[in-house]
């Protein structure tokens, strides 16, 4: 089956977090909504993967996106466990720049946005264990989703069960990784519910890596009437600790790859955050067509300390984030001239209002005040859509967006320095596309999308004093790509070719202090290919796969340093292979075996440092069944069975060479989901 990964297939039962109803099993009946309204997966003219339930929690630690990500073809999430920096993601190139968290890809989770106006996502509050599935749209998508869409990720969370219970799920392992997951839901004739609530914490690695997190989401679902659904979500997360052990040279890294940075040390480099999030959803189908809209309230409360000497800048930094948002969207379905359509119009509107304020870092506490400014983000945009049917065989689409994202600072302090002031940054996004479906089962496709990505707060923040750095213009990117998808007997297989042409990229560069600061590259140039497939195999097995190919160049860029037309762009591996055979049998046991193999990249623009290239193999196993009436998983995972030596993370452009942040050797986990008698 295309795009999707499912494990213990013939598993006679599951945890109730798991869902409960039969999926989907083929591209032609799986229906997927990255084109902003219900659409079969096999009709779609675009590279969409589909991760399931299974594969997101059967027998994983379920704390990283890498672990359900990193199967999908064009997509390479890093981890090196540095849990102040984040999981830095990537599809097709966009993404791979980011300072901390997710950039160039949106993500929505339940149909509200995670990423912020100004193109900045977070993922403090998503709880991987309450998962239902996860759609992927590989390669541009602004024409729907604006800014920072580069890629677009759809995260849905399981549905309130049918019957009444709480679920258990206990995790422990290697570098003191302990996390309780615990859930309760019941769904009733017109109202449902479901709440999670998880315990993280780790002595990570390497030094200085530590983390601690407690996170809460529920989820509320009221038939009002016939045709009309809300849905009320909440999540919130406090996380207290994350140490950031930093980059190491590749002298030190090899030398002793536990390490930490001594100033990260010294300094007591990490974060600490509070957030919560308050929205809802609702859908109402009238006989003319289908609303959808969405809102939503977020706070942020963050402190990072950044192993910046006082003498060298401000190190400690601090904000307050208030952040509104709220989108509409009316989608059309009736025959135009005879010929079936389907037009979607629709608006987006967030803001996000940050209090931010930077102190000197004397040893880890809070120094004397550099830098107090109120910045302001505000970003809309409208689009529309219409798709037509050409006979049962071809369907067209088209699209077009405009995104206008305004920018306002307010410097506090120092008093008086003219660094207030204001920026506008907008573009239209045009994209379509063409499926061609000559048999059931098979598709061929061809697109043309765009990209638009502004800097975010943090990125267009003046390297060198207060306000906004006036040098830094918005990224764009347009692609070109055409592709199959079929469905054959018990293989499902996916084929993908595309070209990405960017201007003004946006790039890291790190400045004296240590603070990372960004510039504008001028043009570059992206080939790929992504080959993707599933197929069952004799005594209960599952091959799936994903290979990736994607050559990335810089054709002008030059800067103070140097000229680095005809370059690599860093971060980017020019190949990544996935594989993994599952089994599973009718007495509920199942195992998974999986490899990972990732090319050596470049770490700099310059070219004159790397990361070596890499390969994993990782091997799951457990039981599902029942053992006096409760529903019980027991599951263990040995991880880096080889004890590869590689860099989870690194980062870009680092000053003395820091760029490398290892990764675990061969570590294991081990844990127990529990369900109680009905």
């Amino acid at each position: 089956m295309l795009g999707l990964v499912l494990c213990a297939l013939l598993a006679p039962c599951a945890p109730r977090s798991a869902a409960e109803e039969p999926k989907p099993t083929h591209a032609e009946t799986m229906v997927v909504t990255g084109s902003r309204s219900p659409q079969p997966l096999a009709r779609v003219p675009a590279s969409i993967s589909v991760v399931l339930d299974e594969a997101i929690r059967r027998a994983r630690p379920t704390i990283g996106l890498d672990e359900s990500l990193n199967r999908v073809p064009g997509v390479f999430v890093q981890n090196s466990g540095n849990f102040a920096q984040d999981f830095r993601l990537q599809i097709r190139g966009f993404g791979t720049r980011a300072a901390f968290g997710i950039r160039e890809v949106t993500l929505m989770v339940d149909g509200l946005p995670e990423t912020l106006p100004d193109g900045q996502t977070q993922v403090d509050t998503l709880e991987l264990a309450s998962i239902q599935s996860i759609e992927v749209l590989r390669g541009p998508g602004a024409a729907l989703y604006g800014n920072a869409a580069g890629g677009v990720i759809q995260i849905s969370t399981v549905d309130p069960p049918e019957t009444p219970g709480v679920d258990l799920r206990v995790l422990g392992g290697s570098f003191g990784l302990a996390k309780v997951v615990a859930s309760a839901g019941a769904q009733g004739d017109t109202l449902g519910g479901i709440v999670t609530g998880s315990y993280f914490q780790v002595d990570g690695y390497r030094d200085h890596s530590a983390a601690r997190a407690e996170t809460l989401v529920g989820r509320l679902v009221w038939d009002v009437v016939d045709g009309t659904e809300i849905q009320l979500l909440v999540d919130a997360v406090d996380a207290p600790l994350a140490d950031d052990p930093g980059g190491l040279t590749s002298e030190d890294a090899n030398a002793n790859p536990r390490a930490a940075r001594e100033l990260n040390v010294l300094l007591d480099a990490g974060e600490s955050l509070r957030q919560a999030r308050v929205g809802a959803t609702s859908e109402t189908i009238f006989d003319e067509g289908v609303l959808n809209a969405y809102a939503f309230l977020l706070y942020r409360d963050f402190q990072t300390l950044l192993p910046t000497p006082p003498e060298l800048g401000d190190g400690f930094v601090e904000f307050d984030r208030l952040g509104p948002g709220a989108g509409v969207r009316w989608t059309w379905e009736e025959p135009i001239l005879g010929w079936p359509q389907a037009l979607t119009i629709g608006t987006d509107l967030q803001h996000q209002r940050d209090d931010r304020q930077r102190y000197a870092n004397v040893l880890g506490t809070k120094g004397a005040l550099g830098l107090d400014q109120i910045e302001k983000v505000t970003g809309g945009g409208v689009y529309a859509r219409e798709v037509v049917s050409l006979g049962s065989s071809v369907e067209v689409s088209g699209a077009l967006r405009y995104d206008a994202v305004h920018y306002a600072v307010d410097v506090e302090f120092p008093e008086d320095s003219g660094d207030s002031g204001t920026r506008l940054m907008d573009a239209w996004s045009p994209g379509g596309g063409i499926a061609y479906m000559p048999v059931d089962g098979l598709t061929f496709f061809g697109n043309v999308a765009t990209a638009f990505q502004v800097p975010t707060t943090t990125e267009l923040v003046n390297p060198v004093g207060p306000g906004f750095n006036p040098d830094i213009e918005p990224q764009t990117a347009r692609s070109y790509e055409i592709g199959i998808r079929a469905s054959v007997s018990l293989l499902d297989i996916g084929l993908s070719l595309y070209r990405i042409d960017l201007k003004d990229e946006l790039v890291p560069f790190e400045i004296p202090g240590g603070r990372v600061a960004f510039r504008n590259a001028g043009e570059s140039r992206r080939y790929g290919v992504e080959l993707e497939w599933e197929s069952e195999l004799p005594w209960s097995l599952t091959w799936s796969g994903a290979v990736t190919a994607l050559d990335a160049h810089y054709l002008q860029y030059t800067t103070d340093v140097g000229n680095f037309d005809g370059n690599r762009e860093p971060g980017i591996p020019p190949y990544l292979v996935y594989q993994e055979i599952l089994w599973g049998d009718a007495t509920g046991f199942h195992a998974a075996i999986e490899s990972y193999l990732v090319g050596g990249y470049f770490v700099d623009d310059a070219n004159s440092a790397s990361t070596p290239g890499y390969g994993l193999l990782n091997l799951r196993f457990g039981w599902v069944g029942e053992v006096g009436g409760w529903l019980v998983a027991p599951f263990v995972g040995l991880m880096n069975l080889t004890d590869a030596r590689y860099d989870g993370t690194v980062r870009l452009n680092a000053i003395g060479g820091r760029y490398y942040e290892p990764a675990p050797g061969f570590n294991v986990f081990g844990g127990i989901e529990l369900h109680p008698p009905s």
